[in-house]
């Protein structure tokens, strides 16, 4: 184990960057500049020269150009010109991109959840689009013809630090892939807009699915650069397989950082709030609650129409959207709550679960199969049942969150 451990710490490549200050080019000075990883192309560029490179991306691989901080974060979402993406700036650079590997919601990011994507041809570039999210390749695993004569692989996805949120489980496919032949990984990092805390219950292996992977909590606090290094550390490709891994670390960012995303990762995380209730709501998609979808207000708000309108006073109709071609509910007034004027949080809320429960008329049907899933134990929905409150609730999961956080020491880069 500690020959192996050994090997982890000193095979990983980890490019670091200082935290100067950086110059714009009317040369007034921007201070505290978050760069992503994708932004330092000079700090990678050299290990893709004379290379058929590979490369997993979607909407969010994207390169800012230069901006003041405090435009930064005000990023019109619909703006382009505000930056290149990836594929373009590496093609213009004379990098011999040969494939792109797309996750969950496409290389466009407007396919609904758990849609299967079609491989498709970039018609700016000409390029073929691998899908990771489709019938020929179950939930992400590559096959060993995709990757023909792919010499090095870039994975640039923005994640949300959520491990029911799929891009973490791409990440491990990904991962294996090149391991098992032979292929370099650079993965450029980038921000996790719910980096600040870890919370819930972690996972239990025989609850293990493509919404869980790992043994880690719903919210784990780390980026996905620093989480690829965990994947590899804790020998999480099984079979002693280990990945050729760079990580391009984020430049001016800490744990502190206030990061909000400038293009949204998914078609039903539209803004700041809805990324940060997502991982106290998104339990409710393992009931017949619904949080949205099919709506303009998705995860920010929550319903059914088995919810007590006399206690529930918000309502809603969920229709099909670019979001949601058949959401939950479909067309019945949903009873329930809306949270957009709620403080961020930094915990996994869970009292609109007990308390949706609590007053539900369809007790005997709130709950399906995906809610294991989903929480990663049978535990949860069974203590919900028994009437267990939130206190002991949230004890229960103390052991394993000291455990998960002593392993993650291990791998943090900010």
């Amino acid at each position: 184990m500690l020959k192996r451990s050994l090997f982890f710490i000193f095979s990983i490549s980890i490019i670091c960057f200082s935290h100067s200050s950086v110059k714009n080019t009317n040369n007034s000075e921007i201070t505290n500049k978050i760069i992503v990883g994708a932004g330092s192309v000079q700090e990678y560029k050299h290990l893709l020269i004379g290379k058929n490179v590979g490369i997993v991306a979607n909407h969010t691989s994207v390169i800012f150009k230069t901006l003041k901080q405090s435009n930064f974060n005000e990023l019109n979402k619909n703006n382009k010109s505000a930056y290149t993406h990836i594929v373009d700036s590496l093609l213009n650079s004379n990098i011999n991109v040969i494939k792109i590997f797309t996750p969950e919601h496409g290389y466009k990011g407007e396919k609904p959840n758990g849609a299967n994507i079609s491989d498709d041809v970039d018609k700016n570039t000409g390029l073929e689009i691998i899908s990771l999210h489709g019938k020929k390749r179950k939930y992400g695993e590559l096959l060993e013809s995709d990757l023909k004569g792919v010499d090095v692989m870039i994975f640039d996805i923005q994640d949300v630090g959520v491990r029911f949120y799929t891009h973490i489980s791409t990440l491990h496919y990904v991962m294996k892939a090149c391991a098992l032949n032979n292929i370099p990984l650079i993965v450029l990092d980038r921000p996790n807009p719910n980096i600040h805390y870890v919370d819930g219950p972690v996972l239990e292996t025989e609850n293990k699915s493509f919404v869980g992977m790992h043994k880690v909590p719903i919210v784990y606090g780390m980026t996905i650069g620093e989480y690829s290094t965990m994947i590899n550390g804790e020998n999480w490709l099984e079979d002693d397989l280990f990945c050729d891994l760079t990580v391009v670390n984020i430049k001016n960012y800490n744990r502190n950082s206030s990061y909000s995303l400038p293009i949204k990762p998914s078609p039903n995380l539209p803004n700041d709030k809805s990324i940060n209730l997502y991982p106290s709501l998104c339990l409710f998609e393992g009931t017949n609650i619904s949080v949205g979808r099919g709506t303009n207000e998705q995860f920010t708000i929550y319903g059914s129409p088995f919810l007590n309108n006399k206690i529930y006073k918000y309502k809603f109709t969920p229709k099909p959207n670019s979001g949601s071609n058949s959401p939950k509910n479909q067309d019945l007034v949903c009873f329930g709550e809306q949270l957009n004027d709620e403080t961020d949080f930094n915990k996994i809320e869970l009292k609109y679960l007990l308390n949706s429960y609590k007053n539900s008329s369809s007790k005997d049907q709130f709950f399906n199969s995906f809610f294991v899933k989903l929480s990663g134990t049978k535990n949860l929905q069974k203590q919900i049942v028994e009437g267990i409150s939130e206190k002991e609730i949230r004890s229960s999961w103390g052991k394993g969150l000291r455990d998960f956080k002593t392993i993650r020491t291990k791998y943090l880069i900010y």
